[in-house]
């Protein structure tokens, strides 16, 4: 089959991205319009806001991406966007615009889930790397600001079908880093500031438990299949925990000192906001990272083995997290387990991980039609 270009569309949170994608496994073009300026002062995406800016985004990003490409409207072979998980408002500027655009081209549509376009950023790159031959059973992990998910993945024809065995029961591990970088006036996007505070604490300063989640699957009178066992997380609980630390060691002062600090520079680099910390600040920021991704390695790490998985994908905007690497590359390869990463530029939201996984689609015809709607819960099988 001859080379198939698709242009990705994705606006499921705050980020308006476009790209162009040749069969499934090379990078042409990825245009990423970020809103983290507009969200800033709120210290966290707020939905209406996202809506609009998408609306005065999503031509231009497409028409760049298209340039940067060498391709035009025409000459594109289709269309794919996010349908879901995602804002309501935000899904529905990008699956609006590429429905009228596949419409007004007569080109066809492919509708993505936004959690299997994270765990096709990984493959894709893999792809570019040489690597197509993935030993099955695979365990994906998506972990960012609104998602952490464990999926066991087989494979079914030309694509995938999933069982979700993990997620989390309340906050998002991303949403955690965000709401701990506000608390302490950190900044945001909480995440990148936090991993490159923390290398400069002391990860055993403070020590977070986690809530041993119970399952019905661990009662030996109920017989479950490997699918049907669970893992799940928490990350309510160690919000709350850095609370009570603030409040209880008397934080608050050293808080808004730092909040003033801050506040008197325009752009505050992460030198800046590092150099408004005292040892109490980092100690506490590198006990809270530590924290969450030993949660996040040991319990996926448990579902690997219990799975029998042969093959780990880490994907999403948490992804990113140095320390987070680090701990599964080491601990992955303690137990054998070959485990693969996006680069950081595709851990976070972006459209040439939706046009990835489109591809699949477009061999099997699996096109859109024009009911096509939005679903910010959507469920990945």
């Amino acid at each position: 089959m001859s080379d198939a270009f698709i242009l990705g569309i994705e606006s499921s949170c705050d980020e308006t991205a476009a790209a162009v994608v040749r069969s499934g496994e090379e990078v042409i073009s990825n245009v990423v319009h970020s809103q983290i300026a507009t969200h800033q002062p709120f210290g966290g995406v707020v939905p209406e806001l996202a809506s609009r800016e998408h609306l005065r985004a999503i031509v231009p990003v497409v028409r760049e991406a298209l340039e940067d490409a060498g391709q035009s409207y025409q000459t594109i072979d289709a269309l794919a966007v996010t349908k879901g998980p995602g804002l309501a408002g935000s899904l529905l500027v990008g699956l609006s615009y590429a429905k009228a655009l596949a419409y007004a081209l007569q080109k066809p549509l492919l509708a993505v889930n936004h959690l299997e376009g994270h765990i096709h950023a990984v493959l894709l790159e893999e792809r570019q790397n040489g690597n197509h031959d993935l030993q099955f059973p695979v365990l994906a992990l998506v972990v960012s600001g609104g998602h952490t998910h464990l999926f066991l993945a087989e494979k079914k024809d030309a694509g995938w079908i999933y069982h979700d065995v993990g997620h989390t029961r309340d906050d998002a591990a991303g949403e955690a880093f965000d709401k701990v970088a506000k608390l302490l006036e950190l900044g945001y996007p909480g995440g990148p500031i936090i991993d490159f505070l923390a290398p400069h604490g002391n990860p055993e300063a403070v020590k977070f438990p986690f809530t041993q989640i119970k399952h019905r699957d661990r009662n030996p009178q109920n017989r479950y299949s490997a699918e049907e066992r669970r893992v799940d997380f928490s990350y309510s609980g160690i919000k709350t925990a850095v609370l009570r630390y603030v409040e209880t060691h008397e934080m608050c002062a050293s808080i808004e000192q730092r909040r003033k600090a801050l506040k008197d520079i325009a752009h505050p680099s992460r030198e800046d906001v590092f150099a408004a910390c005292d040892r109490q600040t980092l100690d506490l920021v590198a006990s809270f990272q530590h924290a969450i991704v030993n949660d996040l390695a040991g319990k996926t790490l448990a579902a690997a083995q219990e799975h029998s998985a042969a093959t780990l994908l880490v994907s999403g905007g948490v992804a990113a997290n140095s320390e987070l690497r680090r701990v599964f590359e080491r601990r992955a390869a303690e137990q054998g387990l070959p485990v693969y990463f996006p680069s950081r530029k595709l851990s976070t939201d972006n459209a040439a991980m939706i046009a990835a996984a489109a591809y699949p689609r477009f061999l099997a015809r699996d096109f859109a039609d024009s009911e096509l709607s939005t679903d910010a819960g959507l469920r990945l099988r």
